[in-house]
Protein backbone atom coordinates (compact mmCIF):
# COMPACT_ATOMS: atom_id res chain seq x y z
CA UNK A 1 0.00 0.00 0.00
CA UNK A 2 2.96 2.40 1.20
CA UNK A 3 4.69 1.33 -2.45
CA UNK A 4 1.07 2.51 -4.44
CA UNK A 5 1.01 5.60 -2.29
CA UNK A 6 4.61 6.91 -3.08
CA UNK A 7 3.87 5.73 -7.08
CA UNK A 8 0.87 7.78 -6.48
CA UNK A 9 2.42 10.70 -5.05
CA UNK A 10 5.27 10.87 -7.88
CA UNK A 11 2.62 10.61 -10.27
CA UNK A 12 1.24 13.62 -9.58
CA UNK A 13 4.65 15.60 -8.44
CA UNK A 14 5.17 14.67 -12.65
CA UNK A 15 1.58 16.04 -13.70
CA UNK A 16 2.01 19.27 -11.60
CA UNK A 17 5.88 19.88 -13.02
CA UNK A 18 4.27 19.14 -16.47
CA UNK A 19 1.60 21.94 -16.42
CA UNK A 20 4.18 24.61 -14.83
CA UNK A 21 6.13 23.59 -17.50
CA UNK A 22 3.49 24.35 -19.95
CA UNK A 23 2.08 27.68 -18.61
CA UNK A 24 5.50 29.08 -17.80
CA UNK A 25 6.52 27.85 -21.48
CA UNK A 26 3.25 30.21 -23.31
CA UNK A 27 3.02 32.68 -21.08
CA UNK A 28 6.82 33.61 -21.41
CA UNK A 29 6.26 32.58 -25.67
CA UNK A 30 3.16 35.23 -25.25
CA UNK A 31 5.31 37.86 -23.71
CA UNK A 32 8.62 37.20 -25.88
CA UNK A 33 6.16 37.74 -29.22
CA UNK A 34 4.76 40.79 -27.85
CA UNK A 35 8.32 42.34 -26.79
CA UNK A 36 9.80 41.12 -30.78
CA UNK A 37 6.53 43.40 -31.86
CA UNK A 38 7.70 46.33 -30.02
CA UNK A 39 10.88 46.17 -30.99
CA UNK A 40 9.79 45.40 -34.63
CA UNK A 41 7.58 48.52 -34.56
CA UNK A 42 10.25 50.37 -33.54
CA UNK A 43 12.94 49.06 -36.31
CA UNK A 44 10.13 50.13 -38.64
CA UNK A 45 9.91 53.59 -37.59
CA UNK A 46 13.86 54.61 -37.58
CA UNK A 47 14.07 52.45 -40.77
CA UNK A 48 18.42 51.36 -39.68
CA UNK A 49 20.36 51.12 -42.24
CA UNK A 50 21.14 47.35 -43.52
CA UNK A 51 24.34 46.78 -42.11
CA UNK A 52 22.58 46.99 -38.62
CA UNK A 53 19.98 44.62 -39.61
CA UNK A 54 22.21 42.21 -40.64
CA UNK A 55 24.18 42.38 -37.70
CA UNK A 56 21.16 42.23 -35.27
CA UNK A 57 20.20 39.02 -36.77
CA UNK A 58 24.09 37.89 -36.37
CA UNK A 59 23.75 38.56 -32.47
CA UNK A 60 20.92 36.96 -32.07
CA UNK A 61 22.28 33.76 -33.29
CA UNK A 62 25.04 33.61 -31.56
CA UNK A 63 22.62 34.60 -28.64
CA UNK A 64 21.09 31.06 -29.06
CA UNK A 65 24.50 29.58 -28.04
CA UNK A 66 24.88 32.01 -24.83
CA UNK A 67 21.02 31.02 -23.84
CA UNK A 68 21.89 27.46 -23.92
CA UNK A 69 24.69 27.22 -22.27
CA UNK A 70 22.96 29.70 -19.25
CA UNK A 71 19.79 27.82 -19.57
CA UNK A 72 19.74 26.83 -16.29
CA UNK A 73 20.88 30.22 -14.50
CA UNK A 74 19.21 33.53 -13.67
CA UNK A 75 20.43 34.64 -16.57
CA UNK A 76 18.64 32.96 -18.78
CA UNK A 77 15.52 34.94 -18.85
CA UNK A 78 16.77 38.78 -19.89
CA UNK A 79 18.85 36.79 -22.08
CA UNK A 80 15.91 35.41 -23.68
CA UNK A 81 13.76 38.46 -23.77
CA UNK A 82 17.25 40.11 -25.72
CA UNK A 83 17.85 37.66 -28.23
CA UNK A 84 13.89 37.85 -28.99
CA UNK A 85 14.27 41.75 -28.69
CA UNK A 86 17.01 41.54 -31.69
CA UNK A 87 14.92 38.85 -33.57
CA UNK A 88 12.11 41.55 -33.50
CA UNK A 89 14.16 44.90 -34.40
CA UNK A 90 15.58 42.18 -37.50
CA UNK A 91 12.48 41.77 -38.92
CA UNK A 92 11.73 45.32 -39.40
CA UNK A 93 13.05 46.43 -42.57
CA UNK A 94 12.00 43.03 -43.65
CA UNK A 95 8.24 43.97 -42.84
CA UNK A 96 8.68 47.60 -44.34
CA UNK A 97 9.79 46.39 -47.91
CA UNK A 98 7.00 44.61 -48.25
CA UNK A 99 4.80 47.63 -46.84
CA UNK A 100 6.01 49.39 -49.83
CA UNK A 101 4.58 46.99 -52.51
CA UNK A 102 1.24 47.47 -53.47
CA UNK A 103 -1.35 45.91 -51.41
CA UNK A 104 1.66 45.38 -48.77
CA UNK A 105 -0.93 45.58 -45.54
CA UNK A 106 -2.63 42.65 -46.91
CA UNK A 107 0.14 40.90 -47.68
CA UNK A 108 1.26 41.00 -44.15
CA UNK A 109 -1.74 40.63 -42.56
CA UNK A 110 -2.75 37.39 -44.81
CA UNK A 111 1.14 35.99 -43.74
CA UNK A 112 0.15 36.60 -40.04
CA UNK A 113 -3.55 35.36 -39.90
CA UNK A 114 -2.12 32.54 -41.45
CA UNK A 115 0.70 32.30 -39.06
CA UNK A 116 -1.82 32.43 -35.99
CA UNK A 117 -4.03 29.69 -37.67
CA UNK A 118 -1.24 27.19 -37.83
CA UNK A 119 0.13 28.02 -34.73
CA UNK A 120 -3.01 27.66 -32.69
CA UNK A 121 -4.41 25.09 -34.91
CA UNK A 122 -1.35 22.77 -34.89
CA UNK A 123 -0.67 23.38 -30.72
CA UNK A 124 -4.73 23.05 -30.31
CA UNK A 125 -4.84 19.30 -31.91
CA UNK A 126 -1.45 18.39 -29.94
CA UNK A 127 -2.67 19.38 -26.97
CA UNK A 128 -6.04 17.63 -27.26
CA UNK A 129 -5.46 14.85 -28.79
CA UNK A 130 -2.06 14.01 -26.52
CA UNK A 131 -0.41 12.26 -29.65
CA UNK A 132 3.47 11.86 -29.29
CA UNK A 133 4.88 13.40 -32.43
CA UNK A 134 8.49 12.79 -30.70
CA UNK A 135 9.24 10.11 -33.55
CA UNK A 136 9.17 13.14 -35.97
CA UNK A 137 12.69 13.80 -34.79
CA UNK A 138 15.16 12.51 -37.42
CA UNK A 139 13.26 13.45 -40.03
CA UNK A 140 13.18 16.98 -39.20
CA UNK A 141 16.74 16.93 -38.50
CA UNK A 142 17.28 15.46 -42.10
CA UNK A 143 15.26 18.21 -43.44
CA UNK A 144 16.65 20.82 -41.37
CA UNK A 145 20.53 19.62 -43.26
CA UNK A 146 18.80 19.66 -46.35
CA UNK A 147 17.64 23.35 -45.90
CA UNK A 148 20.81 24.55 -44.96
CA UNK A 149 22.43 22.52 -48.19
CA UNK A 150 19.98 24.52 -50.14
CA UNK A 151 20.30 27.89 -48.75
CA UNK A 152 23.90 27.94 -48.94
CA UNK A 153 23.72 26.29 -52.57
CA UNK A 154 21.21 29.93 -53.22
CA UNK A 155 23.81 31.92 -52.06
CA UNK A 156 26.64 30.74 -54.06
CA UNK A 157 24.86 29.86 -57.34
CA UNK A 158 23.95 33.61 -58.40
CA UNK A 159 27.77 33.75 -58.36
CA UNK A 160 27.53 31.87 -61.14
CA UNK A 161 25.01 33.45 -62.95
CA UNK A 162 22.51 30.98 -62.06
CA UNK A 163 18.87 31.95 -61.40
CA UNK A 164 17.13 30.99 -57.92
CA UNK A 165 14.45 32.36 -57.93
CA UNK A 166 12.46 29.73 -58.17
CA UNK A 167 14.54 27.91 -55.79
CA UNK A 168 13.83 30.14 -53.16
CA UNK A 169 10.23 29.80 -53.52
CA UNK A 170 10.50 26.30 -53.19
CA UNK A 171 12.71 26.97 -49.92
CA UNK A 172 9.88 29.12 -48.35
CA UNK A 173 7.71 26.67 -48.96
CA UNK A 174 9.63 23.79 -47.37
CA UNK A 175 10.75 25.79 -44.15
CA UNK A 176 6.70 26.58 -43.75
CA UNK A 177 6.17 22.82 -43.95
CA UNK A 178 9.12 21.84 -41.54
CA UNK A 179 8.45 24.92 -39.02
CA UNK A 180 4.94 23.36 -38.95
CA UNK A 181 6.35 19.62 -38.51
CA UNK A 182 8.75 21.36 -35.54
CA UNK A 183 5.67 23.00 -33.75
CA UNK A 184 4.12 19.41 -33.79
CA UNK A 185 7.27 17.86 -32.59
CA UNK A 186 7.79 20.67 -29.59
CA UNK A 187 4.42 21.17 -28.37
CA UNK A 188 4.50 17.27 -27.87
CA UNK A 189 7.60 17.22 -26.10
CA UNK A 190 6.32 19.93 -24.29
CA UNK A 191 2.85 18.49 -22.86
CA UNK A 192 4.10 14.79 -22.20
CA UNK A 193 7.13 16.33 -20.05
CA UNK A 194 10.61 15.12 -22.82
CA UNK A 195 11.21 19.10 -22.46
CA UNK A 196 11.88 20.45 -18.85
CA UNK A 197 13.40 23.64 -19.56
CA UNK A 198 10.62 26.20 -19.85
CA UNK A 199 13.34 28.80 -21.45
CA UNK A 200 14.79 26.65 -24.32
CA UNK A 201 10.99 25.43 -25.03
CA UNK A 202 10.01 29.21 -25.06
CA UNK A 203 12.88 29.46 -27.92
CA UNK A 204 12.27 26.85 -29.80
CA UNK A 205 8.50 27.39 -29.98
CA UNK A 206 9.34 31.18 -31.03
CA UNK A 207 11.71 30.27 -34.22
CA UNK A 208 9.42 27.92 -35.46
CA UNK A 209 6.74 30.62 -35.27
CA UNK A 210 9.15 33.74 -36.37
CA UNK A 211 10.32 31.23 -39.30
CA UNK A 212 6.72 30.28 -40.39
CA UNK A 213 5.62 33.93 -40.47
CA UNK A 214 8.63 35.31 -42.41
CA UNK A 215 8.01 32.12 -45.21
CA UNK A 216 4.78 32.69 -45.28
CA UNK A 217 5.53 36.26 -46.10
CA UNK A 218 7.78 35.32 -48.51
CA UNK A 219 4.87 32.91 -50.61
CA UNK A 220 2.17 35.18 -49.89
CA UNK A 221 4.59 38.04 -51.77
CA UNK A 222 5.30 36.22 -54.49
CA UNK A 223 2.15 34.90 -55.26
CA UNK A 224 0.48 39.05 -54.81
CA UNK A 225 3.47 39.89 -57.46
CA UNK A 226 2.20 36.73 -59.91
Amino acid sequence: MATYDSINTQAQGAVRDTNKMIRNTYMLLAMTMVFSTVTAVISMAINPPFIVYLGSIIVSFIMLFVINKKQNTAAALPLTFLFTGLMGFGLGPILNSYLALPNGGQIVATALGMTAVTFFGLTGYVMSSRRDFSFMGGFLAAGSIVLIVAMLAMFILPLFGVDVSGMQLAFSAAVVFLMAGFLLYDTSNIINGTYTNYIMATVGLYLNVYNLFVHLLSLVGAFNDD
